[in-house]
């Protein structure tokens, strides 16, 4: 019989924290104190203009831009307020994601 023992190596404690901060008009997921992806906005009356979404170098395809995505376009949907894409990550996330298709005001461009 083998025993499930978890060795020091395997433990997985992340340090991940997700905010909106206002003041530099972005979504923000930190990783360790460092920001690993970051999502610009406009906040506009009724609406939240996504712009643009980075990765940081030592992050990249780790899947953290979708756990960013997620956490903001509910933000904005529990404010009240609707999602204008113009960000192409944010784009594809919304069109490969259910359950946002109500809250989107797609742009024209």
């Amino acid at each position: 019989m083998t025993e499930n023992m978890i060795s020091t190596e395997d433990k997985f404690s992340p340090d991940v924290s997700l905010s909106r901060d206002d003041e530099h008009h972005r979504y923000e997921l930190r990783v360790g104190g460092k920001i690993a992806v970051q999502s610009f906005f406009r906040d506009l009356p009724g609406h939240v203009d996504f712009l643009h979404t980075d990765t940081a170098e030592d992050f990249k395809g780790q899947g953290l831009g979708k756990v960013l995505a997620h956490f903001a376009l509910d933000d904005v949907v529990a404010s009240g307020k609707r999602i204008i894409p113009h960000c192409p990550f944010i784009s594809g996330y919304l069109r490969a994601h259910e359950g946002y298709e109500q809250h989107i005001d797609w742009p024209d461009n």
